[in-house]
């Protein structure tokens, strides 16, 4: 009973999809800080106190989700 499960290879995590998290949230952490410090460097350039930043996180926020969807597909 034991002995009929097959091996797994070494370093092998047992599921394929171990890495699409690790993905998904490299995509959407990468894409709050790339375009929240673009929007950051927009804010010290214009003065504008923090609009530019905002405005920056709201599309890198989306931007992240949108290279998730495309990347990783929706969910079934």
């Amino acid at each position: 009973m034991t002995g009929d499960q097959t091996p797994q290879p070494a370093g092998d995590s047992g599921t394929p999809e171990a890495g699409e998290g690790w993905t998904a949230l490299a995509y959407l952490i990468g894409g709050l800080a790339v375009w929240g410090f673009i929007g950051w460097l927009v804010d010290q350039w214009l003065e504008t106190d923090g609009l530019a930043t905002g405005i920056g996180f709201l599309l890198g926020g989306a931007g992240g989700v949108y290279l998730v969807i495309r990347r990783l597909g929706t969910p079934s």
